[in-house]
């Protein structure tokens, strides 16, 4: 059934009204929600509301008449793979304000294609590879032919599949992009064998933190597990289907790959031996999230997608979801926000390796923020991805906060020797104790003895070349102010 997103439809103006008006109610109510959260209207004057206010006043209420809706469908049209681009043609302009539904496929469902790829057609033209053809050929940041290590064009030099990018007109250097994630829905399985179901993979890879930590036989090893969820929303929980250990596959163009070294490899199930009735009687909650949310660096022309940095990218926290706001800084014109490594559920750390990796569409609502309009107010030289949810705000500490600039002409490979948690940890308690100095007008004495007692600080993720470690601090720690 058309949801305002099927342009075939006799219907489509209608559907799409009502998937508007939808949106503007689900908005309204998060707005509000997140206002009482914060002591209501007199805590505006506290310094202690969302941080939609009041920069977002000057971008939304200006803007004449209804926001207009955007659909981006996953295709090999509109995806790139594996790195981010400021050279990159945008799929669509959109302005601040608008709405965005931008569909995102996992790089890992060739794993299981019968489950994740077979019978739709956009994931279809995503996978596409024969021993003629790819679909989309470049796989990450590597030189376009494939040829440093045999691999494949982009050499695999980051891996994750992401729609767009979206151009936001009048964004500049300096500005800010608001970023309001108003729903997240499972991708539904098309194989007509699986009516109501999706699935995922994960998978316990070389690059996990557990990876030279293991004390059973065989060892070395990496190991894909298929998990199933429900795509109608009726359970809120996933569970394991099925294990099996990776084995040397030979892509369509003849290579061989002895370990998970280039993304979308098509798994031969005839080589390998699927291990069922694992992780009997355990549900793991679903909270589905994107892992890559981000916005074109400046510092390089073809950028690897796996280490995060301060344009946003590959910071998978399981927080990004739903109900939750991200703030990015822009870097080039147009901005370039792309979506993309959905995944249905994460630990923190993201310690194997990968997450419950699970194609995901995305609502999106996107809002600018001039650089003139800032001062005075909690944007001011933001310069690192912020997020806010309902209750908290959360900074991104990396082991370099802007390793591009930070590490030279070869940051891109040397990223992945110097990361640390405690690098990460210095940096996500710098970016603290600024938040809590320049946004609540705390003294350095202050804010230090806040983090240490009131402040969680948790590791986002070891396994992204870039390590992250975040800190949550409470909304409500600052009711007092309107007591």
């Amino acid at each position: 059934m058309c949801a305002g997103d099927d342009r075939n439809c006799p219907e489509f103006e209608l559907h799409r009204r009502k998937l508007l008006d939808e949106l503007d109610a689900e908005r309204r109510s998060f707005l509000k929600s997140a206002l009482a959260a914060t002591g209501g209207a007199a805590a505006l004057t506290a310094g202690s509301a969302s941080l939609v206010e009041p920069a977002a006043a000057q971008t939304v209420t200006a803007r004449q008449g209804k926001p207009n809706h955007h659909y981006v469908p996953a295709t090999a049209d509109t995806v790139h793979w594996g790195y981010f681009s400021k050279l990159l043609k945008p799929v669509v302009e959109i302005d601040s304000g608008d709405y965005v539904t931008i569909e995102t496929l996992t790089h890992h469902a060739n794993d299981d294609a019968e489950r994740m790829v077979k019978g739709d057609p956009g994931a279809e033209s995503v996978y596409l590879w024969t021993k003629d053809k790819k679909g989309v050929n470049r796989r990450g940041a590597g030189p376009i032919d494939g040829k440093l290590l045999g691999r494949g064009a982009g050499e695999g030099f980051g891996v994750h599949i992401c729609t767009g990018p979206v151009y936001v007109r009048n964004a500049e250097p300096g500005d800010i992009i608001e970023l309001r994630i108003m729903d997240v829905k499972p991708r539904p399985c098309a194989n007509l064998a699986y009516v109501g179901k999706a699935f995922g993979s994960n998978a316990a890879a070389w690059w996990g933190f557990h990876y030279k930590e293991l004390i059973t036989d065989p060892k070395p090893r990496e190991v894909i597990t298929i998990y199933e969820i429900d795509a109608t929303g009726q359970r809120n929980w996933a569970s394991a289907v099925y294990n099996f250990q990776w084995t040397p596959q030979t892509d369509p163009f003849g290579v061989v790959h002895k370990t998970i070294d280039y993304p979308g490899v098509p798994v031969d199930h005839s080589t390998i031996k699927e291990n069922h009735g694992i992780l009997k009687n355990v549900r793991i909650p679903i909270r589905p999230h994107f892992g890559v949310i981000g916005l074109a660096p400046k510092e390089a022309d073809i950028v690897d997608s796996i280490p995060p940095g301060y344009f946003g990218g590959n910071i998978d926290n399981w927080r990004i979801g739903k109900g939750a706001t991200m703030y990015y800084p822009v870097a080039v014109p147009g901005a370039l926000l792309s979506a993309g490594d959905p995944h249905a559920s994460q630990g923190d750390s993201e310690l194997c390796g990968t997450a419950i990796e699970c194609s995901l569409t995305g609502t999106f609502q996107v809002i600018l923020h001039k650089n003139a309009t800032l001062a005075g107010t909690s944007l001011a030289g933001l310069n690192y991805p912020l997020l806010e949810t309902q209750d908290e705000w959360l900074m991104h500490g990396f082991s370099y906060a802007n390793y591009l600039q930070e590490l030279g002409e070869k940051a891109q490979s040397t990223i992945y020797e110097r990361s640390s948690v405690d690098l990460a940890l210095k940096d996500a308690f710098r970016k603290m104790r600024s938040f809590l100095m320049n946004t609540k007008g705390l003294t350095e004495d202050e804010a230090i003895s806040l983090m240490s007692i009131a402040v969680d600080f948790g590791i986002t993720q070891v396994v992204d070349g870039n390590w992250g470690v975040h800190a949550i601090i409470k909304k409500s720690l600052f009711a007092g102010a309107v007591a």
